[in-house]
């Protein structure tokens, strides 16, 4: 079960996770602000120059102890691409790097706050010690809407539904996400795909 949290307003350390509660038609609904320390060292793994996530606001819809619904929501800068010329639209490259960073930093947040009853046993050190090698995106369908500049933007990802499979024959424990993810800028451009992922071996 997740420990007590903090009362934002109690809050005086610009180090502490500020969380807000406000009414959701099916229930409570918390919000957390952006935690830049934990953002920091997920997005440690990627070279400088491709650590589009500026912001992320993570929001539990009924609360933590379902964790259903939780979701991020991002704003993102992209100076410039780290692998080709300027295209002059946001692609499915920079869509895939986003979403990933997006999720890393979705996971990282349910696990050290816990908000979400699948990752009830896991330490923050487990999120880092399986990060990269047993967190793997199995299944991604984007749709491109409306061309986006790609510059300055926002997301959100949301997870649609979470099973653990610790009983499956000639396989390891998983952890499978079913997410819904979206891209949209203030121009009009907008982009939205569904992600799987899987964690092997989880905790």
């Amino acid at each position: 079960m997740a420990a007590e949290l903090p009362d934002p307003l109690a809050a005086q350390d610009p180090g502490d996770r500020p969380m807000r509660t406000d009414e959701h038609p099916a229930g409570r609904l918390v919000r957390f602000d952006t935690d830049h320390e934990l953002l920091d060292r997920v997005l440690r793994v990627y070279r400088e120059h491709c650590r589009y996530l500026k912001f992320a606001e993570t929001t539990v819809p009924h609360g933590p102890e379902s964790g259903e619904g939780i979701s991020v929501a991002g704003e993102f800068a992209i100076p410039e691409s780290c692998y080709i010329d300027d295209t002059g639209h946001f692609n499915a490259v920079e869509f895939n790097i986003c979403y990933n960073q997006m999720a890393y930093y979705l996971i990282a947040k349910a696990v050290q706050d816990g908000l979400h009853p699948v990752f009830a046993r896991w330490t923050i050190d487990d999120f880092w010690r399986l990060q990269l090698g047993n967190i793997l995106i199995t299944d991604l369908k984007s749709t491109f809407k409306r061309q986006m500049r790609g510059r300055m933007f926002e997301g959100r990802t949301t997870v649609v539904d979470v099973v653990r499979l610790d009983q499956v024959e000639r396989w390891d424990p998983l952890i499978v996400l079913r997410t819904k993810c979206e891209f949209w800028d203030e121009t009009g451009g907008n982009c939205r795909g569904e992600v799987k992922i899987a964690i092997s071996n989880p905790v």
